[in-house]
């Protein structure tokens, strides 16, 4: 790795003399490592992570285009800031090299000083720049935790008006990753599908019943089944749920991390046949994050207590998925769901809510 406080400088010349030169004017500041060819310089680099590179561009067998070439096109070695050391002075070829990547050229014969001030400079700004970088990143992170905090709060104040036990959301957005990962490794809705959407897509499953806050108390929390009139307000809970979310995302831009949520909270209910809620959509017009969604959904209500029913068996739950396929649920999802259905059974086991569930479960 490179010296982090004095700096380290690869030189890369086939000359000698040069190498002698250019190290001894360097070395009382900077680390320095000399390569005599492109092959060795292009080891060197990758091994040392050298603060900044000072190429010769005449070199047998592998020149100095070259050399700079295959370090740009290294994600390990591309951010190293690359000076030419040349003796042609031709605008052709200094335009060349800058358009490789470099960020200057020092024509020989070198002076001491001059090539000291440049590595200098040039060390700087990429320590500059990289800091730079790094804030920004952090930045980026903090971003997105507040968005995940966000997000679960919401989620969370949707289940503690909701008679369901605590452990839904992390139960269904640890489903969601299973199932997505799996049809992933099956090469199936590839693309759009990959880990970062996967990622997104599991940030928003806690919003998924957030319209269920506007459902009135004797519908929600009734112990019993519903009456038909009931069960039409229940359903509501998937508009409203879109429509509150739709109204933050347009604040914040279509790209925002909402849009996921939005589809979640309105499709989760519609069925591969079309028989579903609120929209009638049919197989592919439900979009992706929906139909995950909704065998998530659908597992974790049935080997989960309600106040309606007591939890199911997973044998049961598996069995009422499988039957199912193509009519309520996407079948190759449910493909998927029964090569992991074992998976399923684990994430439920370690946030169940009830002993009773734990029982059921492993039945």
């Amino acid at each position: 790795m490179a010296n982090a406080l004095r700096g380290t400088v690869l030189v890369v010349d086939d000359a000698p003399m040069n190498l002698d030169v250019l190290s001894h004017c360097l070395s009382d500041e900077f680390e320095v490592i000399t390569a005599d060819n492109g092959e060795t310089a292009l080891d060197l680099a990758a091994e040392y992570l050298p603060d900044i590179i000072v190429l010769d561009i005449r070199m047998p067998r592998m020149d100095g285009y070259e050399v700079c070439r295959q370090l740009k096109n290294s994600p390990i070695t591309r951010g190293i800031p690359v000076i030419f050391l040349t003796a042609m002075l031709e605008e052709a070829d200094e335009a060349h090299g800058l358009a490789l990547g470099a960020v200057d050229y020092i024509t020989k014969p070198v002076s001491p000083a001059l090539v000291k001030a440049r590595v200098r400079n040039h060390i700087d700004l990429k320590r500059r720049s990289d800091h730079l970088v790094e804030m920004v990143d952090e930045r980026t992170r903090e971003l997105a935790r507040t968005q995940e905090a966000i997000i679960e709060s919401l989620g969370t104040l949707a289940e503690c008006r909701d008679p369901e036990g605590g452990g839904h959301i992390r139960r269904t957005r640890d489903y969601i990753r299973r199932l997505a990962l799996r049809l992933l490794e099956k090469g199936l809705y590839t693309p759009p599908l990959d880990e970062d959407l996967i990622d997104q897509f599991c940030k928003s499953a806690p919003l998924h019943d957030l319209g269920k806050i506007g459902i009135p108390d004797h519908i929600l929390r009734k112990e019993g089944p519903l009456t038909g009139e009931e069960f039409e307000v229940m359903k509501t809970h998937t508009t409203l749920g879109q429509a509150s979310i739709a109204a933050a995302e347009k604040r914040l831009g279509s790209n925002s991390f909402l849009r996921y949520a939005r589809e979640i909270a309105e499709s989760h209910h519609e069925r591969w046949d079309g028989t579903g809620y609120p929209n009638g959509l049919a197989g592919a017009q439900i979009p992706l994050c929906g139909r995950l969604m909704a065998v998530a959904d659908v597992y974790d209500a049935l080997v989960s207590r309600r106040v309606y029913k007591s939890p199911f068996p997973h044998s049961t739950a598996v069995e009422i998925l499988a039957e199912n396929r193509g009519t309520a649920f996407d079948p190759l999802m449910i493909d998927a769901f029964l090569e992991i259905k074992e998976e399923f059974r684990s994430v439920a086991l370690e946030y169940a809510d009830l002993e009773e569930e734990r029982i059921a479960l492993g039945q």
